[in-house]
């Protein structure tokens, strides 16, 4: 693997752990959609960050197949796009 390659993963790496710790610390409270993790962590960093899908829904699938949380996972009826519950 080149330096470079490791580089861009170490990055990645560095990236995701906060991400991570802000999931986890929302799932303290309980059991919630992803929607709402996303928008736990909207409010509790007063708009300052924003957690898109393309992020918030690979972290739950990271978490989840580390064994950190169980999820479960469907297809909202009116939207093409994961829903989970995770826990």
């Amino acid at each position: 693997m080149s330096s470079m390659t490791k580089q861009a993963q170490q990055r990645v790496g560095v990236l995701q752990g906060p991400w991570t710790c802000l999931i986890l610390r929302t799932l303290l409270y309980g059991p919630a959609h992803g929607h709402q993790i996303g928008k736990h962590i909207q409010r509790t960093t007063n708009e300052f960050l924003q957690m898109q899908h393309g992020s918030l829904y690979p972290a739950l699938h990271r978490l989840e197949e580390r064994g950190w949380v169980s999820a479960k996972w469907e297809t909202a009826p009116d939207r093409n796009r994961d829903s989970s519950t995770t826990d």
